[in-house]
């Protein structure tokens, strides 16, 4: 039952999942001290690497190529915005 739940879709959702409860707990612990990373910093790289989870859940679950590749297209963009942020 296990190698089954980690070679499926279920598997991806529970990583997106954490990375959920990551984005939220980063968000309250920076408006609750002010510290850390602030989201609007973090939210590029974050939205890149939901697009990629995403896009395998869907590659995974068997969906047309033209869904998950507008995904990895559209993680291609945050990350480029996140470059840029970065870059500066």
């Amino acid at each position: 039952a296990m190698i089954a739940f980690l070679s499926g879709v279920h598997v991806v959702d529970l990583i997106l999942a954490v990375v959920a409860a990551e984005t939220v707990a980063i968000t309250l612990y920076w408006r609750k001290t002010g510290r850390g990373i602030a989201p609007a910093r973090l939210l590029p790289n974050l939205v890149a690497g939901a697009l990629l989870l995403i896009a395998l859940r869907l590659a995974l679950g068997g969906h047309p190529w033209p869904v998950y590749t507008a995904c990895l297209a559209l993680a291609g963009v945050a990350n480029v915005v996140d470059l840029r942020q970065r870059w500066r």
